[in-house]
């Protein structure tokens, strides 16, 4: 069985060709970083715009790569939401009418279940239960997973995610887009007990994550500091930024271990990338004596691989599909 993936969540279009083995026969990914970089931020018009541009050209080259032609297809997949309305509507539209001119079924995928299902593509047996923890620039996200397809949602951000809080100091301190990448490689070089930043504690007790506390701080430090790119203490305040955010996202991991006792961690999402992040989670599952996965980077940030291996799982699980046109997107969970 041969599965095609298309992603058009947010600002990157992609498309993948998967094998029932979860062989991954392509995973295309055309960025729009240059595009919305002039902004320090994404402008949905443009991403709309641009997917319609380009998702013929990232199918055919997914295809090209498979070594495949659309007929020989079997099942088709595609981001349903959430993510940005226009840009979701893109693919869904694209992968209907593929659907329907090869009389074939088409399998809507949530997002947020395909970042923590891209696990899944290197790592087949991952024990249950499982803790999962999604960064992304618009999520951040803490799931429980008593089997495969089966998610509690344990806590969510009440306002900024991880990401986006990561991406709005450097657009600020003007380092360019998208600027968590950049503040994870200048971090490397700077000493992160210079600046703290306290932590944020919900007052109902829940597992929740809040982030825009951290960047108001982070706004009040860069002005009594007079911090600039040329300032000696530039690296240092970014590495103590970076620390804070990671030791958030790795409390509310550890209250939550504490409390559903999971036996497998996952990180994935796009901030799941970053170099420090990874290590303090690798870190504290062993300290905590339980086995992590993380995504290969390619399977972090968005990609189709993850919804077409999602619609491998789900077809397993006895999910045949339909060709339903009445199918929409939503923008939310």
């Amino acid at each position: 069985m041969i599965v095609l993936g298309i992603e058009t969540s947010c600002d990157e279009t992609s498309a993948s060709v998967l094998t029932d083995k979860l062989e991954v026969l392509s995973n295309i990914v055309l960025s729009q970083d240059e595009i919305h970089a002039p902004y320090g931020g994404i402008v949905p018009e443009l991403a709309s715009r641009q997917h319609i541009k380009s998702i013929s050209y990232v199918i055919e080259e997914s295809l090209a790569q498979a070594g495949t032609e659309l007929d020989g297809i079997d099942i088709f997949s595609v981001t349903q939401g959430p993510g940005l309305v226009g840009s979701l509507l893109v693919g869904l539209s694209f992968a209907k009418g593929l659907a329907y001119s090869q009389g074939k079924p088409l399998i809507p995928i949530d997002h947020l279940e395909a970042h923590i299902h891209s696990a899944f593509i290197e790592n087949h047996n991952i024990s249950f239960p499982i803790l999962a923890l999604l960064v992304s620039g618009g999520h951040t996200s803490l799931f429980l997973l008593s089997k495969k397809l089966e998610y509690r949602l344990l806590g969510s951000t009440r306002d900024d995610a991880a990401g986006e809080a990561l991406d709005k100091i450097a657009k600020f301190l003007d380092l360019g887009y998208p600027g968590g990448p950049i503040i994870d490689k200048l971090a490397e070089e700077g000493d992160p007990r210079k600046f703290s930043f306290a932590l944020p504690q919900m007052s109902d007790g829940s597992l929740d994550f809040s982030f825009s506390g951290f960047k108001t701080a982070a706004l009040r430090k860069i002005r009594e500091n007079k911090l600039t790119k040329n300032h000696p203490d530039f690296k240092d305040f970014l590495a103590g930024f970076e620390k804070s955010i990671i030791r958030a996202l790795l409390a509310n991991v550890g209250r939550a271990v504490d409390e559903f006792h999971p036996q497998s961690l996952i990180l994935c999402g796009g901030v799941a990338r970053n170099r420090k992040l990874r290590r303090g989670f690798e870190g504290f599952a062993a300290a905590h004596s339980l086995s992590s996965y993380i995504p290969a980077p390619e399977f972090c940030s968005d990609n189709a691989a993850m919804v077409a291996a999602l619609a491998l799982e789900k077809i397993k699980s006895g999910d045949k599909g339909a060709l339903d046109l009445s199918l929409d997107v939503y923008a939310r969970r």
